[in-house]
């Protein structure tokens, strides 16, 4: 029996989206191993939004820092109690948005986290440089649509207000200044 998730491509491969895509660099793909890992234990049909948010504040200190502590703490709240079965849940529907042109999906995910995907590398990419877990931030909360929106929402936080942040400063040095 194949397992519903596909396993992820080799680590130091980086995760291949499709085949003519780039793979992404072994920190991204790290986080899209967690969230890969989140969705199977929690039973999902495909990895989403709200996996990659989760991923990406447990393992990117970066990330972390755009946020205030208390944000981190209620986000990673809510997250595993949506892990565990209380809150949102949403795993009778995949995971997509009729505001976005969709991306190929990537092995195992909701239409939405393979074009954030796809989105964290052209915006590097526009920025010269390696992927980074605040670029993955960034096109997480590009729609309104995505689950990550509205668990941020849902703890209270601004998913707007946090995008233009972020596209103010691209690098993701100093994001936390300018709350």
């Amino acid at each position: 029996m194949h397992p519903r998730i596909p396993q992820q491509a080799g680590r130091d491969q980086g995760v291949r989206r499709d085949d003519n895509d780039v793979p992404l660099g072994a920190e991204l793909a790290a986080v899209v191993a967690g969230a890969r890992r989140r969705a199977v234990r929690d039973r999902d049909r495909h990895i989403d939004t709200a996996h990659l948010l989760h991923s990406l504040l447990e393992s990117d200190p970066g990330v972390r820092a755009v946020f205030e502590a208390a944000q981190v703490a209620r986000l990673l709240g809510y997250l595993v109690q949506r892990s565990i079965g209380y809150g949102l849940r949403w795993q009778t529907a995949v995971e997509e948005s009729g505001a976005l042109p969709g991306a190929g999906p990537a092995e195992g995910c909701s239409p939405l986290a393979a074009l954030a995907l796809t989105r964290t590398e052209e915006r590097a990419g526009r920025h010269g440089r390696t992927a980074r877990g605040v670029d993955l931030l960034a096109a997480l909360v590009a729609d309104p649509e995505a689950r990550a929106v509205q668990v941020l929402e849902h703890a209270g936080i601004d998913a707007r207000e946090l995008s233009a942040r972020l596209a103010r400063e691209p690098s993701g040095d100093g994001a936390s200044s300018s709350r």
